[in-house]
């Protein structure tokens, strides 16, 4: 028994030794390293395979490491760039627009002006006949009626330009002055340009059209060529006398006519003729007469000395319509 009991004391010291050298042989191979769960980083806890959550301390050896700064510099240069480049643009687009309207717009040569010019006419040779509306005046600052006569002038082929308002005092004044210079469209010259108002130019180029033309054509076999008038608008009184009425030469309301020179270069002049020139004593008497169906005054060569000369056409108004035609 007491041998037993000596023997079981050392079997049980060489049993715990066992197993210490075991345990400390696996620590040594790693069989004993258990892993842990990770953290709950949110909670700072860590579910167990009950659901419980147990506190997990941080190992000794993890130092928070703090993340470094990022690098803003590209992310600011870029934005500095963008920011540039916006700015620029923004200061580039007027010039590029003003390059591109400067580019739109045709180069003014000679030959550009001279188009722009014959685009304010009508349309007529010479060039004369500009649009009424060309000049500051509107539709709305002009009168109807001197719109509508102008408007016949075109359709008649009056050759003229418009002029700035003339007011040389008292009765002596044009509102809406024209320069005449043909008639026709042009085939027909007025020489030297006359300056009227609008409504004796109307009826001076009807008696041309509708008396002159046709009588030079049916006694001379020639159309008209140039009319040389003597004069047109005057601030003077009648046959400028001392103390005489203000003529309406004053108003643009007058046009003297001292020749007519025909397409076969044949003079005709406004005076008495001779006692054998019958062609042109016919055609005289004849577009003198007619003439009074287009103007309240004719007066020409045998009526007075003041009148030997040349043709007299006006528009004057008198009392019941009375006209003058002597």
């Amino acid at each position: 028994m007491s041998f037993a009991l000596s023997s079981a004391v050392p079997l049980r010291r060489l049993t715990t030794v066992f197993i210490l050298c075991t345990a400390t042989a696996l620590s040594a191979c790693g069989m004993g390293d258990v892993r842990r769960p990770q953290a709950n980083v949110g909670h700072g806890s860590s579910p167990t395979e009950s659901g419980d959550y147990i506190a997990v301390a941080p190992a000794a050896d993890m130092t928070p490491v703090t993340p470094p700064a990022p690098d803003n510099s590209l992310a600011d240069n870029s934005l500095a760039g963008e920011e540039n480049r916006i700015a620029n643009n923004e200061a580039d687009q007027p010039v590029a627009q003003a390059q591109n309207l400067a580019a739109a717009q045709p180069v003014m040569t000679e030959e550009n002006h001279a188009l722009a010019s014959r685009e304010q006419n009508y349309g007529y040779a010479g060039g004369g006949l500009r649009d009424p509306m060309a000049r500051s005046e509107s539709r709305y600052t002009m009168p109807a009626g001197e719109i509508a006569c102008r408007t016949q002038l075109k359709q008649l082929g009056v050759v003229f330009q418009e002029r700035a308002p003339i007011n040389d005092g008292g009765v002596c004044r044009i509102d809406n002055p024209l320069t005449v210079s043909g008639f026709a469209s042009g085939q027909i010259r007025l020489k030297p340009s006359a300056t009227l108002n609008c409504q004796m130019t109307l009826a001076f180029a009807r008696w041309v059209k509708g008396d002159l033309q046709p009588s030079t054509r049916l006694r001379y076999l020639s159309g008209v060529n140039t009319i040389h008038q003597a004069s047109s608008y005057s601030c003077r009184t009648m046959s400028n006398r001392p103390g005489a009425n203000m003529s309406e030469h004053s108003k643009g309301n007058a046009l003297d006519i001292a020749k007519i020179t025909l397409n076969n270069g044949t003079d005709i002049k406004v005076q008495k003729p001779g006692f054998f020139a019958f062609r042109q004593r016919g055609l005289l008497n004849n577009v003198r007469s007619d003439a009074c169906d287009y103007f309240t005054t004719v007066l020409g060569p045998g009526y007075d000395i003041f009148h030997r000369d040349h043709f007299h056409f006006d528009l004057m108004q008198r009392r019941n319509g009375h006209r003058a035609c002597r």
